[in-house]
């Protein structure tokens, strides 16, 4: 995580932005008065919003978690994808 004030980061916006949305970073941006930010690219906030939506729908988290511990016990089975138009 990176911590910038606003200041530096107004004199380097493009360099700070690109470390944020190439390099996956979080930077908090700090502001007089304690009224900092938090900077994220939107692959990540859309990630997030995805991930709390999954996880605030008991269904959905319980049938995730039933999901995972299959596969940390090696219930799983491989099937070959087939291409669009393709007989199985």
């Amino acid at each position: 995580m990176l911590a910038v004030n606003y200041t530096t980061l107004r004199e380097n916006m493009k360099s700070y932005m690109d470390k944020v949305t190439d390099d996956y970073e979080t930077m908090i941006v700090t502001r007089r008065d304690n009224k900092n930010i938090v900077m994220i690219s939107e692959e990540s906030y859309n990630n997030m919003m995805e991930n709390i939506y999954v996880m605030g729908n008991r269904a959905n988290y319980d049938w995730l978690m039933e999901s995972k511990a299959q596969l940390e016990k090696g219930n799983l089975s491989a099937h070959k994808l087939l291409q669009e138009g393709e007989d199985e």
